[in-house]
């Protein structure tokens, strides 16, 4: 197979990493992730969201952008646990919407945002993962994460609302679908064959799938 960019895109829970981290063992491919241990914004961010709001946007942009270089000239194939564009059109948005990113600063972030992506090259695919939100705030409990602590079903929904207005508009590349409520990639290999099975008839050009429930 030739040298392929992939990203990993979904709510907060829907198993982005678990299956970027399965997918780059499976493949051999190359596999990057979200920065969170080493963001120096974050912790100011959780203790004063307005004061920290676009500073730490303009981050998360510097940081998946030279993440999506590096990937995109890596010899081999590389898949990425969350994309640069959700970062606008997920993110920024919420925080604008719930008054902790204000206007100026969220047309000012938009304008760099796009500015941005223009130079970066276009993925091979982006593998969408889709998860009901009481599901996500089941797993979000069960992985007791601090910087977690305060998402609510309520702004999970928000999120959710804003991935399908962005799926909708997506077309920058193959997108593959995949519901991960009533799928175990972790625990289950047959289920991670199958989702490798539709990650390569996606990338050689088949039909566009939604990955159903119930398979066992």
């Amino acid at each position: 197979m030739a040298k392929k960019l992939i990203l990993v895109a979904g709510n907060i829970g829907s198993g982005k990493t678990s299956l970027t981290e399965r997918i780059g063992e499976r493949l051999g491919w190359r596999t990057a992730y979200e920065s969170v241990a080493d963001n120096p914004y974050l912790p100011s961010f959780y203790q004063d969201m307005k004061s920290w709001s676009f500073h730490l946007q303009i981050y998360f942009l510097g940081h998946r952008a030279k993440q999506h270089l590096k990937m995109s000239g890596e010899p081999r194939s590389a898949i990425i646990d969350r994309s640069i564009y959700e970062d606008a059109f997920i993110f920024a948005r919420a925080l604008h919407h719930i008054g902790n990113l204000n206007e100026l600063d969220y047309h000012t972030y938009l304008q760099v945002f796009n500015l941005m992506v223009e130079t970066l090259p276009a993925p091979s695919m982006l593998i969408y993962l889709k998860c009901p939100v009481e599901v996500l705030m089941e797993r979000i409990h069960q992985r007791a994460r601090d910087i977690e602590s305060s998402i609510t079903a309520d702004y999970l929904s928000l999120l959710e609302s804003y991935y399908d207005d962005w799926m909708q508009a997506f077309d920058i590349c193959p997108v593959l679908t995949i519901r991960t409520d009533d799928l175990d990639f972790v625990h289950k290999p047959w289920h991670l064959n199958i989702v490798v099975e539709r990650i390569c008839d996606t990338l050689a050009g088949k039909e566009e799938v939604v990955f159903p429930k119930n398979n066992h």
